[in-house]
């Protein structure tokens, strides 16, 4: 077992509020003159409890899962293609990750987040990847850091004092030589100093920030159709602070919105549904509560727009059961129906989950990624498919480990980023009846 050594939390200082051009509302969050916000959700000050350093790993090539193992790491039906530790992608801890494919040479590249900056590894050849460089923060460091992609741009924002959104041209990926280079943002959007995440609806060109200092805590707007001119659009405020939202042109079956633009929000303790289609006026179409939360944390649809799975992120540790995603039936967005939930046979708590087909893929924390077969969800029942756990000590519920996990690449690669590990390249063992499906169509779950 690897001797493992704990960060004592970072002090926190009180603000000095600095004034943006938009006005911060009253109630919403304030921030630190250090690297971390002083509005500090449970989940937040639990993670900065948890902090551990950087592992001191080395780097890993191709492994086969077999008889129950990759190298160090249990896993079932997923292999290890490449480990790239921390220390060879820019140092610091790891946090959120994303992917972009280059639409003119359809190469591969994760774009994972860091405590100071976020690395971009061309990974087309997934046994082979290469550490392209590093954009570093805007301001200072911060545990929390999150990324999306739109039109080939990505979209960065932080929890760090005054970061705003970097926007940054993934073009520029082309151009390297000589790697690892040192990248500059092309834009930088200063409507919200931090940030806790941000979404982005790639069919209408708008980002969501989340848990900023602004709107509450809730959307706020922006209008990204250039990306580098980046917009204020508008706020939805009126159920306070949103951790994680998936906002999309709803295309699922309640005809009365189908069409419009839509957000499913992770809002603490509701699972909050808001019409975003006129950004100016957005609409709030359900706010629903559920027995057994503690920490409303992020949700994925599925992709006939008619199930939400949500994760829930202090319910293990607060009520002692095994990691649970919850099943809604969204079918009526007016209201949504807990139809059952899945539990899995280890502690872990539960992180961000994606859904790609009939699989859910999850990062949770201590038993790293999670796979879930979702082809009778219609029914709440949901199977474990396969797994990679990245934090092989155990599976305790505490706020190490699997971060987050991408699935979306065409060639069926998934990459996850370990917050005291580094960048897994991995590549699930799928069915053979299974083939890569585009985000908006399922044939597996239409009704």
């Amino acid at each position: 077992m690897r001797h493992r050594r704990w960060l004592v939390p970072i002090g926190l200082m009180l603000l000095v509020g600095v004034g943006l051009w938009l006005v911060q509302p009253a109630g919403s969050p304030t921030q630190a003159l250090d690297e971390e916000p002083v509005y500090l959700t449970e989940t937040m000050r639990r993670m900065l409890a948890d902090q551990q350093p950087p592992e001191p790993l080395t780097p890993l090539g191709e492994t086969p899962c077999e008889y129950g193992m990759a190298d160090i790491y249990p896993c079932l039906n997923v292999d290890l293609l490449a480990f790239m530790p921390l220390a060879a992608i820019g140092g610091g801890n790891g946090n959120d990750i994303w992917g972009w494919t280059d639409p003119l040479h359809g190469k591969e590249y994760a774009i994972m987040g860091r405590t100071n900056g976020t690395a971009f590894v061309d990974i087309t050849d997934p046994t082979n990847p290469i550490y392209m460089g590093n954009l570093p923060t805007q301001t200072s460091s911060s545990l929390w850091r999150d990324i999306k992609v739109y039109n080939d741009y990505a979209f960065i924002v932080s929890e760090a004092n005054g970061h705003g959104m970097q926007v940054f041209h993934l073009y520029w990926l082309r151009r390297v030589t000589n790697p690892p280079e040192t990248f500059t943002a092309d834009a930088h959007y200063a409507g919200f100093g931090n940030a806790h995440n941000i979404a982005i609806n790639e069919q209408s060109g708008y980002a969501y920030a989340v848990g900023s200092s602004t709107c509450s805590g809730g959307l706020h707007m922006i209008n990204i159709q250039n990306p580098r001119v980046p917009v204020f659009a508008g706020c939805f405020s009126a159920d306070g602070y949103t951790h994680d939202a998936q906002c999309v042109i709803y295309r699922g079956p309640d005809t009365a919105y189908y069409g419009k633009e839509i957000c499913f929000n992770s809002n603490e303790d509701t699972v909050t549904i808001v019409d975003v289609t006129v950004k100016a006026s957005p609409v709030m179409l359900a706010r629903e509560p559920y027995p057994g939360s503690a920490y409303t944390h992020q949700g994925w649809l599925t992709e006939n727009h008619r199930y939400l799975l949500v994760d829930d992120e202090l319910d293990e540790s607060n009520f002692g059961h095994g990691t649970r995603t919850y099943i809604w039936d969204v079918a009526s967005l007016t209201d949504p129906i807990l139809i059952g939930y899945y539990t899995a046979d280890v502690p872990s708590i539960d992180h961000n989950l994606y859904v790609v087909g009939r699989f859910a893929y999850e990062a949770n924390y201590r038993s790293g990624l999670r796979i879930l077969d979702l082809a009778d969800i219609a029914n709440a029942n949901l199977t474990e498919y396969g797994f990679f756990d990245i934090y092989p000590d155990n599976d305790n519920p505490a706020f190490n480990g699997a971060w987050s996990v991408y699935p979306f690449f065409s060639s069926g690669v998934v990459v996850v980023s370990g917050i005291e590990q580094g960048l897994f390249v991995l590549r699930p063992q799928l069915p053979h009846s299974y083939q890569f499906l585009p985000v908006m169509v399922d044939p597996y779950l239409i009704p």
